[in-house]
């Protein structure tokens, strides 16, 4: 049996039929009612016309239908394809149609948006939409729409025929600059890679058999996710709980106190976030709320996508005694990396493993101890390239004496021991005066301020020293801080250089996973304002 995405989750559903498998608002699915609506899903897919290998855009918000949506295509084998809810008419037009879209299933809150340019979209045929919402928009008339239904069709096994490991998976993914990229995996890989075999604390499940083996037999635990779908680490959450049995508890869109009451009701053991963004809204409620709440369920923070500070790890230490914190460092583009801890210097660490290293322009492992900044690299299970950029793929994808590679965008070096002290993103670098400042470092002084609750820092123009570094804070409710305070404050962290030479105070703009929009903080730092 072949690790087929679709497959495995078949094979798990079909060795825990009447576990809880999902729950989201006043819906709730065990695995054998949520294998059969995925049926049910792939199914319509086939009817409307939607070949294997054809692109299936999947623009919702967290809800039922989306994990319905999302396992149909795999089962299908159509590719599944992440729109960004919040994406401007600009930047879905860019997916929409650099996706190729021939399917989308679409919430109907988002469906004036998507008709507003489903005419550029030429490969475009299919549209169910979920929901209503007012008055239905004018769609060209190319395309199919279809209310969304999973409901009441029987199995169907031509769905099981063809299926491969080489079936694929296209993670869009925005970053932190550039128009949204599609990563293109293949299933084996993406579940090697960004599921870890299906088993998050040792060796992989190389059998379908296996898998479900293990989710039959081992301790089910149970997911809460609050952050969006369709961010790549909340996917990869999903399917880690879906493959290891467990349940997923899903928030429709992240509320810091109804998180809360989700935790008292639903018991969830690990509850994820992506960075401050979240994870610092839910360190306040729980001081300002969690009093009168159950929350003894909740034994695992886990991150991914964004790096939690130090500051913020403390505080949840702090409020929940014995919390595990787990700081994913993984990416769009090369799955799940390892764990980062933040020391009490304020750097990023992440132990060496057999397919994480740091090399140089040339490829070449950076030496231990030399002091030598490179890049963070992964080879084996990796993607097979950026869809329709061949540039790009050859760049980020390279092949070298045979090993497919993932050159990540986060700069690094290796320590003595062999441990890797991870930077910052090298496309947001500050200059200033021929020294290089990474934002994150600078970030996570500020951030340990106890009246910030957010910081953005990017480099600005400067006559003397080409840039300067600035930053863009939120202050938490209730608090106030003035620029000279947080400078003050960061001294005690970094070099002079790095400190911030300009502070603007204003509310944070995150993408809706939480990622950092330093677009945005350019603008607010370099634009007069009125």
């Amino acid at each position: 049996m072949t690790l087929n995405l679709a497959t495995l989750f078949e094979a798990v559903a079909a060795a825990v039929p009447g576990r809880l498998a999902l729950v989201c608002g006043d819906r709730r699915a065990t695995f054998a009612e949520l294998d059969r609506r995925a049926d049910a899903a792939a199914h319509r897919l086939r009817v409307a016309g939607i070949a294997p290998g054809e692109h299936v855009g999947v623009h919702m918000l967290n809800s039922a239908e989306y994990v319905e949506t999302l396992l149909g295509c795999l089962k299908a084998r159509a590719v599944p394809v992440n729109v960004n809810y919040r994406y401007t008419d600009r930047e879905l037009r860019h997916i929409y149609t650099d996706a190729e879209l021939a399917g989308l299933v679409v919430d109907a809150e988002f469906a004036p948006a998507a008709a507003r340019v489903a005419g550029d979209c030429r490969a475009l045929r299919h549209v169910a939409v979920v929901g209503t919402d007012g008055e239905a928009p004018a769609w060209p008339p190319q395309v199919d729409v279809t209310v969304y239904d999973a409901d009441g069709t029987e199995p169907d096994p031509s769905l099981r025929e063809g299926r491969s490991a080489d079936d694929r998976y296209i993670l869009y993914t925005g970053g932190t600059t550039g128009l949204p990229k599609g990563v293109v995996w293949r299933h084996e890989d993406f579940y090697m890679a960004a599921v870890k075999g299906g088993n998050p604390y040792g060796d992989p499940h190389l059998t379908a058999e296996s898998l479900a083996a293990a989710a039959r037999d081992g301790f089910a635990l149970s997911y809460m996710l609050t952050m969006p779908l369709m961010h790549g680490a909340a996917t990869y959450t999903l399917l880690m709980s879906l493959f290891t049995g467990s349940t997923t508890v899903l928030m429709r869109r992240f509320d810091p106190v109804e998180a809360l009451d989700l935790i008292e009701r639903e018991r969830p053991v690990i509850v994820t976030v992506v960075g401050d963004a979240i994870a610092r809204p839910l360190a306040d409620a729980i001081r300002a709320h969690g009093a009168g709440r159950d929350l003894s369920s909740f034994k695992v923070l886990g991150s991914g996508g964004a790096i939690l500070s130090r500051s913020v790890q403390e505080e949840f230490a702090e409020l929940i005694p014995g919390l595990h914190v787990s700081n994913g460092f993984g990416a769009s583009e090369s799955g799940v990396d390892g764990n980062i801890s933040v020391g009490e210097d304020g750097l990023m660490r992440l132990a060496a493993g057999p397919r994480v290293t740091v090399v140089d322009t040339d490829m070449r492992p950076v030496p231990p101890g030399s002091g030598e900044i490179g890049h963070v690299a992964r080879s084996g299970h990796v993607p097979l390239g950026y869809h329709n950029d061949p540039v790009k793929t050859a760049r980020t994808f390279p092949v070298i004496g045979g090993t497919r590679w993932s050159i990540l965008g986060d700069m690094a070096r290796v320590e003595a021991d062999g441990t890797i002290v991870v930077l910052g993103r090298g496309s947001g670098c500050v200059n200033t005066g021929g020294e290089k400042v990474f934002p994150e470092e600078v970030e996570q002084a500020l951030k340990s301020h106890p009246a910030v609750m957010d910081a953005l820092v990017a480099g600005v123009p400067d006559d003397r020293f080409g840039e300067r570094v600035a930053a863009v804070v939120e202050l938490r409710p209730g608090t106030t801080a003035a620029a000279e305070d947080l400078r003050a404050h960061c001294r005690a962290h970094l070099a002079g250089y790095k400190i911030p030479a300009l502070v603007t105070f204003t509310p944070i703009v995150r993408s809706p996973s939480g990622k950092a929009d330093y677009r945005w903080a350019k603008r607010v730092l370099t634009e007069p304002t009125a």
